[in-house]
């Protein structure tokens, strides 16, 4: 299995020499299984590139599973080559909004009307089809198995679990561990503690053994108190799972758009001098957009 990072930054695209080397675009990622079978994870600014090297493919099959529909996830869609080339299929795999009450559909409806976009979706020269999701409930591409996992997020958020000839990915999306809502001391904590507890189970049972976990890791645990509720997790969050799941490699995602290369790599020196690596545990890496990881 192959997975390519096209775009690692969160919230918004951040391009410029201080992010050279991480790279700007918002998340995107191409995963390939043994048969060459073609899977992206989420549509930011990253999928543009990645569209340029499908171009020898077509006609092209591109199944696209949208973790959620918050912008930095899907505002790449519109510039999906393939979308102009007749032959081709886009198949949107996501979640059932239940605010908007509309499947996946939305995503692009939303974004290609002329007040945002020249092109409507009934110009598109590709067909495109919606698939919308239930959580648990596994489904086939090719020969891999993907199931989409319920995490913690302001808004509908799937995490998948990518499983293909024994091997098996795992991607959080955006995701802030589950927090109780109540103080100690209010007779409440004690049962909703439950429910946490039950959610970090499931959360961790989700991504059990898997070779790698992509996950978010937007914040500092000195930055998390004045970010906590937006949704977003931790670099020691993310080790804590990657170490209680039993994951071979953790790659750290959705890097903040204010944070150069430099601040990048002066945060995460620090992060795994508190985290220390164990033997027979965990590699923990930054993702970083272009690089490839083959298992």
């Amino acid at each position: 299995m192959k997975v390519k990072f096209w775009g690692v930054r969160g919230s918004i695209a951040s391009p410029g020499p201080a992010t050279a080397y991480y790279g700007g675009n918002t998340t995107c990622i191409e995963i390939r299984t043994d048969r060459n079978e073609l899977i992206i994870i989420d549509a930011g600014t990253g999928i543009f590139p990645l569209s340029q090297t499908l171009l020898d493919e077509m006609p092209l099959t591109a199944n696209v599973l949208i973790s959620h529909t918050h912008w930095d996830h899907i505002q790449g869609l519109p510039f999906f080559a393939p979308n102009f080339i007749p032959g081709n299929l886009l198949r949107l795999h996501g979640a059932f909004d239940p605010v908007s009450g509309k499947g996946v559909e939305q995503v692009m409806a939303v974004q290609l009307q002329y007040s945002y976009f020249p092109v409507r979706e009934a110009e598109m020269k590709a067909r495109i089809e919606y698939v919308t999701l239930a959580p648990e409930k596994s489904f086939q591409i090719g020969s891999a198995t993907i199931t989409p996992y319920l995490m913690n997020h302001p808004v509908v958020n799937f995490g998948y679990r990518i499983e293909a000839s024994g091997k098996s990915v795992f991607f959080t999306g955006d995701h802030e561990p589950p927090q109780n809502l109540y103080d100690r001391a209010d007779n409440r904590y004690r049962d909703y503690q439950v429910l946490v507890d039950e959610r970090t189970d499931a959360i961790l049972q989700a991504m059990r053994g898997v070779d790698v976990l992509i996950a978010d890791c937007s914040y500092t645990e000195q930055e998390y108190p004045d970010k906590k509720g937006w949704g977003h997790g931790t670099f020691s969050s993310s080790i804590q799972y990657a170490v209680s799941a039993g994951a071979k490699i953790l790659f750290c995602t959705h890097h903040e758009p204010t944070r150069s290369d430099a601040a990048l790599d002066t945060v995460f020196q620090k992060v795994l001098a508190d985290n220390p690596p164990r033997v027979g545990g965990p590699q923990y890496q930054l993702a970083r957009e272009g690089e490839i990881y083959e298992f």
